[in-house]
């Protein structure tokens, strides 16, 4: 936990109130945003986002699996959040491990829409290979490597970015094989298939310090937040999904107000990690 002063706590307040931060943005503005692609060799996909001083990775792996019962005609897809207790004391021994808890579900249900999986920002039909049968099981880990607020955002911008690194192989299923048997697969060294991510949303967490919110709040602005909502939204400005922490309620035309200010920022952030992920893609091609 970030430990302030009273002077502290009012300067920052005081900041928020007349829409100037301590590091000089305006409430809903971000930090420097930067995407590097590619940074694990033996993952599927994997990307390193950093906003500000909060540094995360992620990877995603993919393994062939059996559809579940209830949903023989999608994949599936599991998030896994891993603090690094290098990356904040506080992260040691039980602190860490509840807050990987706390992050994995947030995401989950930001970018898969919670267990329904409505509103799933990832298209989870089409990782079937073979209806019932055979599917692709996605193994999603994050890693917080420096952690200076606005986690979750983060990770989701790492995730979306990851996942449009990712190639996953193309599957040939052998023809004449009847349907009780155990299908034979040829599964392509050289052709892979490219994730849409375009409908993949980002994380916008909103942070209410006094009577205002803010985006992208570092540790020293979350030391003093009476509560945060995450909003998830995609290029169609949908929202794919809504967390909140902290204690105090909100007023349900407050969370009104919220989702529309998620949806205006969203964009510029959609736009800004779009172009980092190109340029990040043309880098590793090049390389």
């Amino acid at each position: 936990m970030v430990g302030l002063s009273l002077g502290e706590q009012h300067f920052i307040q005081g900041g928020i109130a007349q829409d100037l931060r301590c590091d000089g943005r305006k409430r809903l503005a971000y930090r420097p945003i930067s995407v590097e692609t590619g940074v694990i060799p033996q993952a599927n996909g994997s990307a390193r986002v950093r906003m500000g001083a909060t540094d995360v990775i992620a990877s995603v792996k993919a393994e062939l699996g059996k559809p579940s019962l209830l949903q023989p005609n999608k994949g599936k897809v599991s998030i896994y959040i891993d603090c690094s207790s290098t990356a904040e004391p506080a992260f040691e021994g039980r602190g860490g491990d509840e807050l990987s808890a706390e992050l994995s579900t947030a995401l989950q249900r930001c970018l898969l829409g919670g267990k329904s999986g409505a509103g799933a920002g990832i298209d989870l039909s089409s990782l079937v290979v073979i209806d019932g049968k055979i599917c692709w099981d996605l193994y999603i880990d994050g890693l917080v490597v420096s952690s200076d607020g606005n986690l979750l955002d983060a990770l989701g911008a790492a995730i979306k970015a990851a996942l449009s690194n990712t190639g996953i192989p193309r599957v040939h299923v052998a023809a004449g094989a009847s349907s009780d048997e155990k299908p034979e697969l040829d599964v392509s060294d050289e052709e892979f298939l490219q994730f849409d991510t375009s409908s993949v949303p980002v994380i916008i967490t909103l942070t209410k310090v006094g009577k205002h919110y803010i985006v992208d709040a570092t540790s020293e602005e979350e030391s003093q937040m009476s509560s945060a909502v995450s909003i998830s939204v995609n290029r169609q400005r949908s929202i794919c999904g809504i967390t909140k922490r902290g204690g105090a309620g909100l007023d349900p035309s407050i969370i009104l107000d919220m989702i529309s200010v998620a949806q205006h920022v969203s964009e510029q952030l959609i736009n800004k990690l779009d172009s980092e992920i190109a340029s990040a893609e043309a880098g590793d091609d090049e390389s």
